[in-house]
């Protein structure tokens, strides 16, 4: 871009103090720019317009009596041969108001109303603070755009899994560093019984890219669920390639987990190709996890059947679900009892999380008894439900289903409004009969 001509005389027509003419040009502040803009990046443009607001800046800190007297300076950059400018801009009106920032038409020069009319007010010393100032502004803008650019590359990778190699600890919390940033994996996120050393590789989950003062702030976990589901993304290439679905995950971390995975393909078998010969494919991803073992579960559409796969290893006779109460009865043989439960109800616990219903278990003689008892509870509901409708057309109330659903405390304010009613009449048919005569003594 070309020098700009410009008018340096002030309001009243008078040279203005303190102006250096012309104005030197760097050369060196051009070919930083191009350089960190083929280097790191960063826009030239943008690195210049940041330079010009910094410049103002330094010039109403370093200037004030000439800052205050032109009202609105601005300086320019010029952007083929670094020479710094500062202007007194003036807005072009047909009547001035504010001589400070307003120019008429007539001394604009032949500019139109609404334009903007810059007149040259560098000071001598202003190259010196300039040559600073554009240095301070170039290494934060620096700072800025590496941490922005670190920022943007791990927010892009929310939800994913990363490589790291442990740098401290501090409060319990392990820092840990990633290469182009540094993330930290709190207390709260890490598996109770893990421990690892000072310089050791740990795969973690990011959670969470925070902006702070000090750059981006990255969260980690190894307890989240979508750690086990990424593992299984990484580890087994059908999961990867999309073929093999990871439906639902459950997870104690560092003790057991439950993942459900499903397939279109009629000749894949999910289960198989995630456990993988031998289980060597879940078994490397226990070891990922220090020793948590994975149970790999058939996804199926039908709850039942779902239920009654994430109960595995136990064998289930069969599932009743209750819709209102979601709600699966699942019934077990007698000597899978315990195994459907698992040590202290981790078993079902991961099973009720997976699949999404409350699970109930019983052996055999345990459902027969339950069902007897349903049978009773049935027949004294039919029962009660028939009390309700004579006591009802006694009294002249009518039933509907929601008072029928309340069944023994109905009944009971029923039989109280049918009692009323004939203590009602009772009364009424003795005062319909005439008193008796008394009795007269011989």
């Amino acid at each position: 871009m070309a020098v700009r001509k410009t008018v340096k005389k002030n309001a009243d027509g008078s040279a203005p103090a303190g102006v250096a003419t012309p104005s030197v040009a760097n050369p060196e502040l051009i070919a930083a720019l191009k350089e960190l803009e083929r280097d790191r990046n960063l826009s030239a443009e943008v690195l210049m317009e940041a330079l010009e607001a910094a410049l103002v800046s330094a010039y109403k800190r370093n200037f004030v009596r000439e800052a205050e007297a032109v009202g609105n300076p601005v300086v320019i950059v010029d952007r083929e041969n670094g020479a710094y400018r500062v202007f007194a801009r003036r807005t072009v009106v047909a009547e001035v108001t504010d001589p400070a920032i307003e120019i008429s038409v007539a001394d604009a020069g032949g500019k139109a109303a609404g334009e903007n009319f810059d007149v040259e007010i560098t000071p001598k010393e202003f190259g010196r603070i300039a040559a600073q100032t554009a240095k301070q502004v170039i290494v934060q803008r620096i700072r800025e755009a590496e941490r922005d650019m670190v920022f943007d590359e791990y927010n892009d990778r929310l939800d994913e899994l990363v490589g790291g190699q442990v740098l401290r600890y501090e409060q319990r919390n392990m820092f840990v560093d990633l290469g182009k940033a540094e993330a930290i994996l709190p207390v709260s996120e890490q598996v109770a019984h893990e421990s690892f050393r000072i310089n050791e590789r740990v795969r973690a989950y990011v959670m969470e890219v925070r902006k702070t003062n000090r750059g981006p702030q990255i969260i980690l976990s190894r307890i989240h669920p979508n750690v086990v589901r990424r593992l299984f993304e990484q580890e087994i290439p059908e999961v990867s390639q999309g073929i093999v679905e990871v439906k639902d995950v459950a997870r104690e971390p560092g003790a057991r987990s439950k993942i459900s995975v499903w397939t279109n393909e009629e000749d894949i078998d999910a289960v198989g190709a995630c456990l993988g010969p031998r289980s060597s494919r879940v078994n490397n991803i226990g070891e990922e996890l220090r020793g948590e073992k994975i149970d790999v579960i058939q996804w199926s559409p039908d709850p039942a059947t779902y239920v009654a796969n994430a109960l595995a290893p136990a064998k289930v006779i069969s599932v009743h679900l209750n819709e209102r109460e979601h709600l699966a009865e699942a019934v077990v043989p007698d000597y899978q009892l315990s195994l459907a439960i698992g040590k202290e109800g981790q078993n079902v616990r991961l099973a009720a999380r997976l699949t999404g219903w409350r699970i109930d278990i019983h052996n055999e003689e345990q459902w027969a008894e339950v069902m007897s008892q349903r049978v009773d509870e049935d027949k004294e509901r039919e029962e009660l439900a028939a009390m309700a409708e004579v006591a009802a057309e006694e009294s002249g109330v009518e039933l509907t289903a929601e008072m029928l659903a309340q069944d023994e405390e109905l009944i009971r304010k029923l039989q109280e409004l049918q009692r009323m009613t004939l203590g009602e009449d009772e009364v009424e048919e003795e005062e319909a009969t005439p008193d008796a005569e008394p009795e007269i003594a011989e």
